[in-house]
Formats: structure tokens, sequence, C-alpha cells
């Protein structure tokens, strides 16, 4: 099989350290200012509308399948990558690659692609997080069913951060495929591809299957530490909150 341009790095450490020495430590931060900017609002669609989902889905005595707590996932996730996950992760992937800050990239994406190059990979992106927060909140809600044993015990931070961790490994091993994807239509060279589908296509036939699960190590390395503190946050959150009548 033909394949793709060869990486000048071949693993997660020789990448860290071809970057630092071709672009200087801090390039390895480049696009963290629209990740910081999108993750608030992000994380309040994603748990907001997952619970409102949720409450709709509920049989008559109050129960959810897996399943629809996967689709309450999938909801949400679709939700939160239309209104946020999309334009901001296009701006973080292209000052990456341009090693651009995030104004400098913001107003280059501007300039040369127009207000369109903002939205870049949507469907990639819907399809992804979609998928990731299905898997995700299906996991975690069966996890804590069970170690709650359907609520009688209390759900305690640790429980919470182990639950997390979990889910994120399991949505990851799950949907790196559409991560990959999302990656290459949001990224400066995403004009080679026509479609979601064809870059599906493409990366198959001149890659090989292995190449949807590149980069999954370091992906790995930052969603299950991040997902356990999210999932353990939001739950102990909750549990506080609950104690105040307005939110009950």
């Amino acid at each position: 099989k033909a394949k793709g341009a060869a990486l000048p790095y071949n693993g997660m450490i020789s990448g860290l350290t071809y970057y630092v020495r071709t672009t200087g430590f801090f390039s390895l931060y480049r696009g963290l200012t629209p990740t910081l900017i999108g993750s608030m609002p992000k994380a309040g669609i994603r748990f907001g509308l997952n619970a409102i989902i949720k409450d709709n889905l509920r049989d008559k005595d109050g129960k959810l399948t897996p399943g629809k707590n996967f689709i309450a996932g999938l909801g949400a996730g679709v939700a939160e990558a239309l209104i946020i996950v999309a334009p901001v992760e296009t701006v973080k992937t292209k000052c990456i690659e341009l090693n651009m800050p995030f104004v400098k990239g913001f107003k280059h994406i501007l300039a040369t692609e127009g207000a369109g190059g903002i939205y870049q990979g949507a469907t990639a992106t819907a399809m992804k997080q979609g998928s990731n927060q299905g898997l995700r909140f299906m996991w975690f809600n069966e996890y804590r069913r069970i170690v709650t044993n359907d609520g009688e015990n209390k759900l305690t931070p640790l429980m919470g951060l182990f639950g997390g961790m979990s889910a994120g490994c399991f949505s990851t091993l799950g949907n790196n495929p559409f991560d990959v994807v999302k990656t290459r239509m949001q990224g400066t060279q995403s004009k080679q591809y026509s479609s979601t589908l064809d870059c599906f296509k493409q990366i198959l036939s001149k890659e090989g299957m292995g190449a949807f699960y590149a980069g999954i190590v370091p992906r790995l390395g930052r969603v299950v530490p991040g997902q356990g503190i999210i999932f353990m946050s939001f739950e102990t959150i909750v549990q506080n909150l609950e104690q105040f009548a307005i939110f009950q």
C-alpha cells in the first residue's frame, strides 16, 4: 500500500524532542488559548444538554438503558461540536500547524480562507464529538450504576475519578479514527480531501488501517486523566449543589 508523507519523528518522545528543537519549548502550547476559551461553555453544553436529553428518555420508572445513555451523550456531543468545538478546534489545529499564536492564527485563517475556514471539518468534528460523548456517558453511567448499587451508595470523588478515567480510555479506543479524520479535515492540507468520506477513503487506501490509530498513545495520556478530573469534578459539584433547595 502506498504510504503518506513520512513524519520527521516516529513516536511521542521523538515528536516532543523534534518540536522543542525546531520550534522551541513554548510551541508545545500553541493552540492553548482557543482550548481555554472553549472549555467552559463546551462542558456546560455537554453536561447540561446530556441531562436534559436523559430526562426525556427515561422510562416510567425513571430508568435509562445503556443505549439511551449513548443517545443522550451523542446528542450532547453533536451540539457542543457545532456550537463550540468545530471553530475552536479548527483554529487550534491551524495555529499548531502554522506555529502561530491564537490572534495571529485567527486573522490568518480569516484572511486566507474567510469565515468558512473557521468551520472547516465541522462534519468530522460532529462525528468525533458525538461518538466520543456517547461512548463516555454510556460507560460512566453504567459504571456509576454498578459501583453505587443503583444509587443506594454515594459516589465518592475517587470513584468518580476512576470512572471518568475508564470512560476516557473506552471512548478513545472506540473513536480514534474519527479524531484522526477530524484533525486532517481541519488542518492546513485539508483541501486535498473533497469531503469527510473522501478523507476516510484516502487514509485507508494510502496509509492503511493503522493510520486511524496514529497518535493514540499521547491522546490516551491527555484524555484519560482529563476525563477523570472532569467527571470527578462534575459529580462532586452536583452533590454539593443538591444540598441547596434551588438545585433540587
